[in-house]
């Protein structure tokens, strides 16, 4: 059996969670196997689930499961998997639970993985390494296996399936020594580690009052916003936006830096997004030689600009 964790936000499925399932349907088409998502307090239809690939679905709903606690998160699937798989995404809630069922399974860990398996006997597959700064390809004959799969890296492919929800007996644990204190949300409407395309600025912004300019161009691209270390630092954007070596690891379709120099502690956060655009009035910005596309000039008047035309575009082709 091959098992996929599927995170959901308020119930509702991430983004990346349709990737997982995908990832595991292709491991268990090579393996003639079956998929198995796990989930807890999803209100999500297992249809979506099923239509990428998913045989079963375990959807365990309890209110004691409402705080994330990661140790009776691995507690909890661990009662349940049987198979030699099991698939995360490359996410803080994931990483956070896999870890557990490593030890207690004394299980091969593949963090960060970038690809399709390569190989089953040796299991082989890439993933990145140093801040995804270099690729590496690891093998492994160990038969049990648990992955974490960096987000928006191996693509979703549907593969419709008859599913069906088991309702598993369980026992949810009592004696987790963690307690959750406080929750800090984006002021972003969209995820910012699920989100396919990411605003982000830095200190060329001049000040938190100028903002606007940054939400106003996220809106009109249904994207998610970001922000540098110095940004969040200074108060100017809650450091649930940061993004860099110190703050969330992204991986968008789209990333436009926006009055952003290109600090190497940055790009490592973001190197991972397949087209960088930059918008900075420094030709010698290092942030350049890492960007697909560049606009030198005054982010003030180019922004605004490419705003309006992005509007004008998008209502022309609804009309």
């Amino acid at each position: 059996m091959i098992y996929a964790y599927i995170e959901n936000l308020n119930g509702k499925y991430k983004n990346s969670s349709i990737e997982i399932v995908s990832y595991a349907k292709n491991i268990a088409d090579a393996q003639g196997d079956s998929v198995t998502a796990i989930t807890f307090n999803a209100v999500d239809s297992p249809e979506i689930l099923y239509k990428y690939g998913a045989n079963n679905v375990y959807n365990i709903k309890n209110e004691a499961l409402k705080n994330f606690d990661p140790k009776v998160y691995a507690s909890l699937i661990s009662q349940l998997i049987e198979g030699n798989y099991i698939i995360f995404s490359h996410s803080d809630e994931s990483t956070s639970i896999a870890p557990f069922l490593v030890k207690e399974k004394e299980a091969v860990y593949i963090t960060n993985v970038i690809s399709q398996p390569l190989s089953f006997s040796p299991f082989k597959v890439k993933r990145n390494i140093f801040s995804g700064k270099g690729i590496a390809v690891v093998e492994t004959s160990n038969p049990f296996l648990i992955i974490t799969v960096a987000l928006n890296s191996t693509g979703v492919k549907e593969n419709p399936v008859l599913g069906r929800v088991i309702n598993p007996l369980i026992t949810i644990p009592d004696d987790s020594p963690y307690k959750v204190e406080s929750i800090e949300e984006s002021d972003s409407k969209i995820d910012l580690k699920e989100a396919k395309i990411v605003v982000s600025g830095g200190r060329g912004m001049k000040g938190p009052e100028n903002w606007g300019i940054i939400e106003d161009l996220a809106q009109v691209l249904n994207a998610a916003e970001a922000c540098t270390k110095p940004v969040s630092d200074m108060g100017w954007r809650p450091h649930s936006e940061h993004v860099g070596q110190t703050g969330k690891n992204i991986a968008p379709k789209l990333y436009i830096a926006i009055g952003i120099s290109g600090a190497i502690q940055h790009l490592a956060g973001v190197n991972g997004s397949k087209t960088i655009l930059v918008i900075n009035n420094d030709p010698e910005a290092p942030f350049f030689k890492s960007a697909d596309y560049g606009v030198v000039g005054d982010l003030f008047e180019v922004v605004p600009k490419l705003t309006e035309k992005l509007k004008s575009f998008i209502n022309n082709k609804k009309i």
